[in-house]
């Protein structure tokens, strides 16, 4: 299976401004991303949309391929990811080139398991399914059986429709969120305006990388990671 593996880096963040090249450790934040993209043995090629000629350049210096700067339309803090992806594959269909599907890594999920994307991608093409994400498993105190919506009359409903709440832990079943590490879609599934299609699927990543990074809280906590990460060493 041909999977590209696309990485979405624009100049604008009011989050953290510059995060995208900011430095992380030693090096740009975007750096853990390609890196990441560049130990998979899977992804055909590796590349970073954006509408930035410095970003552009920085990516390039650790090996990523930059075939476009991104229209400054698709570059607003209101543009969807779908429609950054839309256009990737659109611009390699122009020129004759075509994707079975897109592997979404995104800056701001800097740290990955080695073999994370290989395990999703085989995961992806195991299952045929439209698409995969990577999840970390929601704590019990947050499982959907056991949290509540407020009726118009301001009264607690459990949030699942369940008519009464589970009482014990250990009957829970699993739940999962997104962990914003791994993004996997089928080329087609994207062109009719969807990431995760009709049947999704799902890959666990390890708790211990999970960062992402929106606030400059969280920018400390991945700054406190690398360090202890080097401590490691």
């Amino acid at each position: 299976m041909k999977i590209l593996g696309v990485i979405p880096a624009r100049g604008g963040s009011k989050g953290v401004p510059g995060k995208n090249i900011k430095l992380l450790g030693n090096k740009p934040l975007l750096a853990y991303s390609i890196e990441s993209a560049k130990k998979s043995s899977k992804l055909f090629e590796v590349i970073v949309t954006t509408d930035s000629e410095s970003i552009a350049s920085i990516a390039e210096e650790y090996g990523a391929k930059i075939p476009f700067i991104r229209p400054s339309e698709l570059a607003l803090d209101t543009t969807p990811t779908l429609e950054v992806i839309q256009h990737t594959l659109k611009f390699y269909q122009s020129r004759g080139e075509y994707f079975d599907a897109v592997c979404l890594l995104q800056p701001t999920s800097p740290f990955r398991e080695d073999d994370l994307i290989d395990r999703a991608i085989e995961k992806f093409i195991t299952t045929g399914a439209d698409a995969l994400v990577s999840v970390l498993p929601v704590p019990h105190e947050y499982n959907p059986h056991w949290t509540f919506e407020s009726d118009s009359n301001g009264f607690l409903k459990v949030a699942t429709g369940d008519e009464k709440l589970i009482s014990r832990r250990q009957d829970l079943p699993l739940a999962y969120h997104r962990d914003g590490a791994v993004y996997i879609t089928k080329s087609e599934v994207i062109l009719q305006g969807s990431l995760y299609g009709t049947s999704l699927t799902y890959v666990e990543s390890n708790p211990e990388h999970y960062i992402n990074i929106d606030t400059p809280y969280d920018w400390e906590k991945a700054e406190s990671f690398v360090a202890k990460q080097k401590r490691k060493l």
